[in-house]
């Protein structure tokens, strides 16, 4: 085994660990893990990146359910317009994209370049939130109405960027489920979980017809990464998850601006 392959196998770590933790980030890196470690093809690199995220948010959303920190009602209602779009999206959009994107004299985007630099530019996005989260603002006794059709909006938001780049979208979803939907964050986490562990199996069930699958590789990075949400989920208790989000959002940035030199330059 090379040292790129037993990099990418801690990488697959890493993502449980991450979601265990603070419910989001993680899945940000499993496509970058798998194309520049484990040399998978961008495009099956997202939709296997949805099996392993969709899986290991699971077992996260099962683990926080027992404790009580999922919320089924608000969860129901982001999930369901998420999945629908996330599924269309796999199925008839990303098959869409042609396969060179735009064209000018020798410089040539292909499909795998528009995938990865829009993939950066996303985990760009999503590490400046990681940097910025904050403590838990939701006050259990302030209760304002829940912005149910804002919740739906960002669920078509969040099943759209799922689908395109095989994100779960956690730094959409905990932010909005805290700020629309009231929730502590402690629940807020664990229901991200199940939101995003719907969002990604629905999705990659949209990708099964279209490619080809390597399900031991596939089953082994799944495995080890749910090992990684199971320590996560146990080390929640013990660890803070805002600062360990903030540091990880710090190396996601590094990483982002690393995709965009390598893919443009």
């Amino acid at each position: 085994m090379e040292i790129t392959e037993v990099l990418g196998y801690i990488g697959a770590f890493v993502v449980g660990l991450v979601l265990g933790l603070s419910g989001g980030g993680g899945s940000i890196i499993t496509v970058p893990v798998m194309v520049y470690l484990m040399n998978v093809n961008p495009v099956t690199a997202t939709a296997y990146s949805l099996f392993v995220v969709g899986s290991t948010s699971s077992i996260g959303a099962f683990q926080n359910f027992r404790k009580h920190f999922v919320d089924i009602k608000t969860g129901v209602i982001f999930a369901i317009p998420a999945f629908t779009v996330v599924y269309i999206t796999r199925r008839y959009l990303v098959p869409a994209i042609p396969d060179t994107v735009f064209a000018l004299d020798d410089f040539v985007i292909s499909k795998d370049m528009f995938i990865m630099t829009f993939f950066a530019i996303i985990m760009f996005i999503a590490s400046l939130s990681m940097i910025r989260s904050e403590r838990d603002k939701s006050d259990p006794e302030f209760k304002s109405s829940i912005h149910i059709p804002y919740l739906i909006l960002i669920g078509i938001g969040v099943g759209l960027l799922t689908g395109m780049v095989g994100a779960g979208g956690g730094f959409l979803i905990i932010p909005a489920l805290v700020l629309l939907a009231k929730l502590p964050m402690k629940t807020a986490i664990g229901t991200s979980l199940l939101i995003i562990s719907a969002n990604s199996l629905i999705g990659f069930i949209g990708d099964l017809q279209l490619r080809e699958i390597d399900w031991s590789f596939l089953l082994i990075f799944t495995a080890i990464s749910i090992l990684g949400i199971i320590v996560g989920v146990f080390a929640s208790k013990y660890i803070s998850g805002t600062k360990l989000k903030r540091g990880f959002g710090w190396f996601t940035l590094i990483v982002a601006f690393y995709i965009i030199f390598k893919e443009l330059f």
